[in-house]
């Protein structure tokens, strides 16, 4: 049976004592900057939520509507532990029944670079398609066309690249947002769904 969370269920007690509860983790400014950027009360859907801290917990507090999809089950678990009105689902981002709907914003961090090659190419349609006009994506993966081993899980990573990235963005219909990195040296890049 193929692992769905790519290793994350394996890990997810001992990522859930540590980064799950960094209230101010890496890309907690980040995320912070990007809410303000949507009106309260937008809906908004967090891809790979995890434990929803810190993602999840600020989208909230900034007064958006949030939607959150993993696949890992103990990580599950915890998110609905921390935010039991926030409807989550666990699955995999491929497969997400969420795509049915549309956002006003959707946001991925730490996920991409651990879905194949084709997977980041298919959601990146997905979630483009998923905006509202208006509508903003974020997400992250390294600046250059790279493969590695995951620090925690040891599963295969990758990167597209810069290039096919923006490509990506721009082919799905979407205006090529703001790149920048955050404390933690990660990269993001962003589209915005003409209104």
């Amino acid at each position: 049976m193929t692992d769905e969370s790519n290793g994350y269920e394996s890990i997810a007690e001992i990522y859930i004592k540590g980064r799950g509860r960094a209230i101010n983790g890496i890309g907690a400014s980040t995320a912070r900057a990007w809410a303000r950027t949507l009106k309260a009360g937008s809906v908004v859907l967090d891809l790979g939520c995890g434990t929803g801290i810190p993602v999840t917990k600020i989208l909230l507090e900034a007064g958006l509507n949030a939607y959150a999809v993993d696949a890992s089950p103990k990580m599950v678990e915890d998110f609905r532990h921390n935010f039991p009105g926030v409807p989550v689902v666990c699955e995999s981002v491929e497969r997400s029944p969420f795509f049915n709907r549309t956002f006003d914003g959707i946001i991925s961090v730490g996920l991409m670079f651990l879905l194949s090659e084709e997977t980041q190419r298919t959601l990146i349609h997905k979630m483009a398609a998923a905006l509202n006009p208006g509508g903003k994506l974020l997400f992250t993966a390294p600046l250059d066309k790279i493969e590695w081993k995951d620090a925690m899980t040891e599963q295969a990573s990758r990167s597209l690249g810069a290039e096919q990235y923006r490509l990506l963005i721009s082919t799905s219909e979407l205006s090529i947002g703001e790149e920048f990195d955050d404390e933690g040296g990660n990269h993001y890049f962003s589209g915005i769904r003409p209104g």
